[in-house]
């Protein structure tokens, strides 16, 4: 029982871990909370999904086509959200306003296009357990930690290895000094906004593989997840987004399993007040 839970924790903190990268990037660079992150990459995966059900498209499309979907989400609010308050001096907690009622138009233009009711995510990876005598491991449940461990590994080496990924950090420590260096930091922000926004595109389809279904409104409540992993691994702190992801999924699979399903998300919540109270940075953060 007990490894069984975990590896279903494991399963569902990796894409909590991929969520919360994307807050982590935006907020590394730009300095605000994207609260538009859930109902951005939800949307794209409702697209996906209703490229596998409507025209049968196989699952590598719907990733493609849920990526792309993201991405341009992403795009348009740098561009009609972001952009335009940083040319002025607006109050800081204007980005975080604007992120908000992009957020409500993605809501409601969800519930226009696909209703508010689930939709089944079609199993496209057969329906084969895999026993290994102290768990038995879905090929489903492979796919996915499989595919969130690559990104996470591929992302850490980009961002710390690759010429646009030390331009990110370089940003994120300091955009003026990065431009006096020769760094276009518009052009820096633009890539960040749309990798973080493919990453959750990625989640969200990982996300309608573990539950075999996608409903409009759960934009709000994983966007709530990844904030809470954000938080609890060090606002700004990769490596502290893809640990605490793994970290409170772990943790809300447990609660489900030796408490009650409606403990989930105050176990997961009540911790992320504990730590603020014992750890403010949070556990992979710095004091500044």
């Amino acid at each position: 029982m007990f490894w069984q839970q975990l590896v279903n924790g494991l399963t569902v903190g990796s894409t909590y871990s991929l969520i919360a990268l994307g807050y982590t990037l935006i907020f590394g660079v730009l300095g605000i909370i994207n609260m538009a992150h859930g109902q951005i990459f939800i949307f794209g995966s409702l697209v996906g999904l209703m490229m596998m059900t409507s025209f049968h498209m196989p699952i590598g499309v719907a990733f493609i086509v849920t990526i792309a979907v993201s991405a341009v989400f992403g795009l348009i609010l740098e561009y009609t959200a972001l952009r335009p308050l940083r040319k002025k001096n607006v109050p800081h907690l204007a980005p975080l306003i604007s992120t908000i009622g992009f957020a409500t138009i993605l809501d409601e233009g969800m519930n226009r296009l696909f209703g508010a009711d689930s939709r089944a995510f079609p199993s496209s990876f057969g329906d084969r357990i895999y026993d290994l005598g102290l768990f038995q491991l879905r090929s489903v449940d492979l796919v996915i930690l499989g595919i969130s461990l690559v990104l996470m590994f591929v992302l850490h080496f980009w961002i710390n290895r690759t010429k646009l990924g030390k331009a990110i950090r370089a940003t994120a420590e300091n955009a003026e000094t990065a431009s006096v260096l020769g760094i276009n930091t518009n052009m820096v922000i633009v890539a960040t906004v749309i990798l973080a926004s493919a990453l959750g595109g990625v989640a969200g389809v990982l996300i309608g593989m573990t539950y075999s279904a996608l409903i409009p409104s759960m934009g709000l409540t994983l966007g709530f997840k990844g904030l809470a992993v954000l938080i609890l691994g060090g606002v700004g702190s990769i490596p502290g987004a893809m640990v605490c992801g793994i970290i409170l999924g772990v943790i809300e699979v447990f609660s489900v399993a030796y408490g009650d399903s409606s403990y989930r998300d105050a176990v997961a919540f009540g911790l992320i007040i504990l730590i603020l109270l014992i750890r403010p940075q949070g556990l992979f953060g710095r004091r500044t």
